[in-house]
């Protein structure tokens, strides 16, 4: 089966970190209820490559931040799109959503939606 995938890379306070975390956790619930195949939220530990440029040079951390990596897998890019419709209309959401309480910078945020070409 075809699968599609959101992904996000977000630069992050430590100390925010556990905000995130739950953050999160509401929002992988409510997700998969609206049908997503799999929600992911990775914090940064293994971060210094030396074989490529590394996330948090990448995204340009400030001094406290670390990164998560996270995805979001769907049936496909039609699955992603009508899951998402729903999803902005959750007030759950939208009552996470608030600028002055997010655990960090939405404006630093990077995203994109991928096609996935290999998978086991």
């Amino acid at each position: 089966m075809a699968h599609y995938v959101d992904g996000f890379v977000i630069p992050i306070p430590k100390k925010k970190i556990d905000a995130y975390r739950r953050m999160a956790a509401k929002a992988c619930k409510i997700w998969r209820e609206y049908g997503a195949l799999d929600y992911k939220e990775c914090v940064g530990d293994d971060l210094n490559s030396k074989m490529a440029l590394p996330f948090p040079k990448g995204i340009k951390t400030k001094a406290g931040e670390t990164v998560v990596f996270s995805w979001i897998t769907y049936k496909s890019k039609a699955h992603r799109d009508s899951v998402n419709v729903k999803i902005m209309k959750d007030p759950r959401i939208a009552a996470m959503c608030d600028p002055n309480d997010m655990p960090f910078d939405c404006k630093r945020m990077l995203y994109g939606g991928f096609k996935v070409m290999v998978s086991l």
